[in-house]
């Protein structure tokens, strides 16, 4: 078991924070222990589909064999919602000592696996040469893994944090903390983790919590050193929406939206067509046409071209998307 020995002034600088390095090393486990994340089954399936070769082994040695992760990975948001780069550039910028401890920390009592061996080397090169690399290789897993779904999966963490923050305010912190997942106790300023590898007491010592909501945790995280700052990612309500599918674009409420003339015109501009065209098919004049033609390309729906003397209308992928195509 881990604890938070948590005094005044560390509750009152208790707050929450969306990390995406956090979430992204959080989906690591995933990949490594798909038992445990049966709710992300499917895409596990399409993200290990397209990873590339050479970065499977580097991505699966940062996942120790109880499934801790290094702490310098996951570095306490120093803001809300701090962009994925500027988290990179925390890392980057870990002390040599610490990438050596937390790499070493997260695969105790084993060796290091053979990506990660380099850190072993005397000297501060090869280290910062290994952390580069895993940067970079974060980096395309990111843009492959989780970028394509981080709008969704940002919503469904604001949403939790809302659903804290009445919690918060209706029963206190007691309530919100004790509240989180059913690991975790609080009693007597000392917020207690259960069912964790490993046993130590972090004092807060005025440094305040952070509290990260994860789409991927499927149990409470704490950092795995005694000395980091009280941070605790845990699992948030909510994450079976993430994969649900997305209602189908309704036709009538697009009508409603854009009036029957002009969703009329983007049914017809599947292909491109020019102003007279529209107005022969329509029964209209074209300049009738050419007034509705003005506001669909000023909002993005249609996109123009010249064709010689013609200039050619189609319908653009927002409007797809917007009129199911």
């Amino acid at each position: 078991m881990i604890s938070f020995l948590l005094g005044v002034d560390d509750l009152a600088d208790t707050r929450f924070a969306i990390s995406p390095l956090g979430e992204l090393m959080e989906s690591l486990r995933v990949l490594r222990a798909p038992a445990l994340h049966p709710l992300h089954r499917d895409w596990r399936r399409t993200v290990l589909a397209a990873l590339a070769p050479d970065d499977r082994p580097v991505l699966s040695s940062l996942v120790g064999p109880a499934l801790a992760l290094p702490d310098f990975l996951t570095p306490r948001p120093a803001v809300h919602a701090p962009a994925f780069e500027e988290e990179l550039a925390v890392v980057r910028a870990t002390p040599v000592e610490v990438v050596r401890h937390d790499l070493r920390a997260a695969h105790a009592p084993r060796p290091l696996p053979a990506p990660l061996r380099q850190a072993d080397g005397a000297g501060d090169g090869p280290v910062r040469e290994l952390v580069d690399v895993l940067c970079a290789v974060l980096r395309r897993y990111w843009e492959a893994a989780l970028l394509p779904y981080w709008p969704r999966a940002r919503l469904v963490l604001e949403a939790d944090i809302r659903h804290r923050a009445g919690q918060l305010a209706t029963g206190g912190a007691g309530a919100l903390l004790s509240g989180l997942h059913p690991n975790l106790r609080w009693r007597g300023g000392v917020l207690t983790i259960a069912r964790m590898i490993g046993r130590h007491e972090v004092a807060g010592a005025g440094r305040g919590l952070r509290l990260v909501p994860s789409v991927f945790a499927h149990k409470p995280a704490p950092p795995i050193s005694a000395a980091a700052p009280p941070m605790l990612a845990y699992p948030g309500r909510g994450a079976a929406t993430l994969w649900e599918p997305e209602p189908a674009p309704d036709a009538s409420a697009v009508t409603a939206l854009l009036g029957a003339p002009r969703t009329t015109l983007l049914g017809l501009l599947a292909e491109p067509l020019p102003t007279v065209e529209l107005a022969r098919r329509l029964g209209v004049t074209p300049s009738a046409v050419s007034q509705h033609l003005r506001v669909l390309h000023a909002t993005g729906l249609v996109t123009r071209a010249r064709d010689g003397r013609r200039v050619l209308y189609r319908r653009s992928p927002l409007a797809d998307r917007l009129t199911g195509g």
